[in-house]
């Protein structure tokens, strides 16, 4: 290309000098050689003035042709000088371009293979944009429908001020059927089951209840390095003493659960309050509100698991990443007692006295319920309770003690008589004489005092483990329990008693056992299934030497010397006053000489609203038994709340220590109580 320009640009050259050195209209023809000059002919003659200025004319107009002819060659050359730098300078760009056409191809040619790549990796990058931007499409759709479905149902805590309050609870319908009557509501009094002598066990009983409905409310605050709130629980399974079932159906109020809490994000927790007691087990570790009762539809829950709500004040610490935690509580205590046959002075005016007393009658302006026959007991000290539970990894295990103390007053004079007959035979002494039921103390009183009255105090307790463990993939939960302790029978649904009295009006524990298997069986989210089989067992606390003095009155008439005044008419009324006195006496908790004769005996009623309790029978029991089978089915569980129903059948043994009504040559007589239950339940849960 070079070599074509310089060759082009030569010839143009050329042929322009060529051009320059040529006259304008200067034949191109070669000239003429020039003619031999001929010999000058003779002196001619001279030429005119004339011609000779003529010829100067045109020689003048000869020589501005050719000055012009020359300008105009100047100016061609010039022309061309100007055009042939043009042509330079553009041979010049044009090679300078033909320079960078070749890097430039060059650099196209690298570039090439790298649009390739990038292309290929845009192409790559819009498809995986295309499938971002669907499944974004399709995300923002599913959150949209999440608002638009969260804004329409309302958030489930309700946010106030720098807490969250959440509603909780439920609405129950309710009912049982029981084959022998115990005159109850849903809540089943399990040592009221009726032997066969008492009137209530010749009818059966079906009621209906809604007050089983429930309402809660947890509250909760977060600071900086804890968690503080509170919880209250609420149900209608309060009586007021208007409360009836004839027309309007109305129940108070009764509070279950009210406790405040702060829990520590160091694993550290404190609660106080009426809780669930720390004897009951837990899911997992050991939080308020984790507790699992058992799935009965019964409020009394079900024989041998150990439980209280009552008030407490509970400190729990975590270890382990939670795997472990240990909790210490004290807790408000009772006491329940039974047994018969105490030592006891019974007055003519019949109104009977015994050596001890551990329980008070509420009292009305201290806000205590005043008619409870139950009483309440004048407490010395909390119970105390510790606990460990563990979880490994699979299942949960806790092991716990209980400490309790127990006091009651004791009145060695309140049970004497006089030391004899006296000899004017208005005082008859029929027995032996009672000087005070308490060793080494004598009474010199020869009626009820309170002289020498002290406090007596035991300690009691007791210790359990448990364990639940899920079982073929979490469908079935497989748990047991067990606890054993003196004066421990509170703790268990069936309510036995923690301890008996002896003849000199001491505390006598008693000795007690719960124990609960359970089977909870998950076959869909939707279907519970439960079985348990619980037993109660409380141990005998027998004595004899039981005192008692049982005054009679009796008048007789007498002569007497007549007087106007004194004795009118020769004869006068005299009253004797006579002790039936004994100190051999059995009592206590479950004798092995009581009388349990009239068990089985039907008695009439003592009035239309008072069924026969029986005939003679002493009837401690010996233990409980009550094996549960049933179900909860969920209708609808989600966003607006949930409905359920159950079903739940129970069948219960009740069985006394035997008696043979201080007979050693008898065989003794143990009485026995069955029940049979169903229960249902329709229940709404808020959401």
């Amino acid at each position: 290309m070079k070599k074509l320009a310089a060759l082009t640009l030569s010839l143009f050259l050329t042929a322009g000098t060529a051009l320059a050195d040529s006259p304008k209209d200067a034949d191109t023809k070669p000239a003429k050689a020039a003619e031999p000059a001929k010999p000058k002919a003779a002196k001619k003659a001279e030429k005119s003035d004339s011609a000779i200025a003529a010829e100067i004319e045109e020689l003048r107009q000869a020589l501005q042709s050719q000055q012009e002819q020359l300008q105009l060659l100047k100016e061609e050359l010039a022309k061309r000088d100007r055009q042939i730098d043009g042509a330079r300078e553009a041979a010049a760009a044009a090679n300078a371009r033909a320079a960078e056409a070749g890097t430039k191809a060059s650099e196209a040619v690298n570039s090439s293979t790298e649009v390739k790549t990038t292309a290929a990796t845009l192409n790559s990058t819009v498809s995986d944009l295309k499938a971002s931007n669907e499944v974004l499409k399709t995300t923002v759709a599913k959150e949209q429908a999440q608002a638009q479905k969260a804004a329409e149902e309302g958030p489930s805590t309700i946010k106030y001020k720098g807490i969250n309050i959440t509603p909780g609870g439920f609405l129950d319908a309710a009912g049982v059927f029981r084959s022998r009557a115990t005159s109850a509501d849903i809540n089943t009094p399990l040592t009221g089951i009726p032997y066969p002598g008492n009137s209530l066990s010749k009818v059966s009983e079906l009621n209906f209840s809604g007050r089983h409905s429930r309402v809660s409310l947890l509250v909760e605050g977060k600071l900086a390095s804890a968690k503080i709130g509170g919880y209250y629980e609420a149900d209608f399974l309060g009586a007021g003493t208007t409360s009836n079932n004839r027309q309007s159906n109305s129940y108070v109020l009764r509070q279950r659960q009210a406790f405040a809490q702060v829990a520590f994000d160091n694993g550290l927790s404190l609660s106080a309050g009426q809780m669930w007691s720390l004897v009951a087990e837990d899911k997992k570790g050991i939080v308020n509100r984790s507790e699992i009762p058992p799935l009965v539809e019964d409020p009394q829950y079900v024989v041998g698991w150990t439980w209280a709500r009552q008030y407490g004040f509970r400190a729990v610490k975590s270890f382990a990443k939670d795997k472990v935690a240990v909790a210490f509580a004290v807790e408000a205590p009772q006491t329940t007692f039974g047994g018969r046959g105490f030592s006891t002075f019974t007055p003519a005016t019949g109104n009977p006295s015994q050596n001890f007393f551990i329980n008070a009658p509420g009292a009305g302006g201290g806000l205590f319920n005043a008619f409870d026959a139950t009483g309440y007991t004048t407490n010395k000290a909390p119970d105390v309770i510790f606990k460990v539970a563990l979880d490994p990894g699979f299942g949960h295990y806790e092991v716990f003690g209980i400490v309790s103390t127990f006091r009651n007053r004791v009145y060695p004079c309140a049970v004497v008589s006089p030391a004899a007959t006296n000899g004017t035979g208005t005082v008859v002494l029929n027995g032996p004489a009672l000087t005070g039921t308490s060793p080494g103390v004598t009474c010199a009183n020869t009626s009820p005092s309170a002289v020498s009255a002290f406090n007596d105090t035991r300690t009691g307790g007791g210790g359990g483990a448990s364990f639940n463990v899920p079982l073929f993939s979490k469908k079935v939960d497989f748990g047991v329990k067990a606890v054993v302790g003196d004066g421990i029978g509170r703790y268990g649904s069936a309510q036995l008693a923690d301890a008996t009295f002896r003849p000199d009006g001491t505390l006598a524990l008693i000795r007690g056992e719960q124990a609960l298997a359970r089977i909870e069986v998950h076959p869909t989210p939707k279907l519970d299934l439960y079985i348990y089989g619980g037993n109660e067992y409380a141990w005998r606390a027998a004595y004899t030497g039981y005192s008692t003095d049982t005054v009679a009155t009796s008048q007789i008439v007498v002569s007497c010397t007549v007087d106007p005044v004194t004795c009118p008419q020769g004869f006068a009324l005299q009253t004797i006053t006579t002790h039936n006195t004994s100190n051999t006496r059995i009592g206590g908790y479950g004798s092995p000489f009581a009388n349990n004769s009239g068990c089985s005996a039907e008695t009439s009623p003592t009035g239309s609203s008072t069924p026969g309790t029986g005939g003679t029978c002493a009837g401690d029991i010996r233990n409980i038994l009550e094996g549960s089978v049933g179900f909860w089915h969920k209708i609808y569980q989600g966003p607006h709340g949930g409905v359920r129903w159950g079903i739940q059948y129970s069948y219960l043994t009740k069985i006394g220590w035997s008696g043979n009504n201080n007979n050693p040559a008898a065989i003794g007589i143990q009485p026995k109580a069955v029940e049979n239950m169903v229960l249902t339940s329709f229940r709404y849960y808020l959401p």
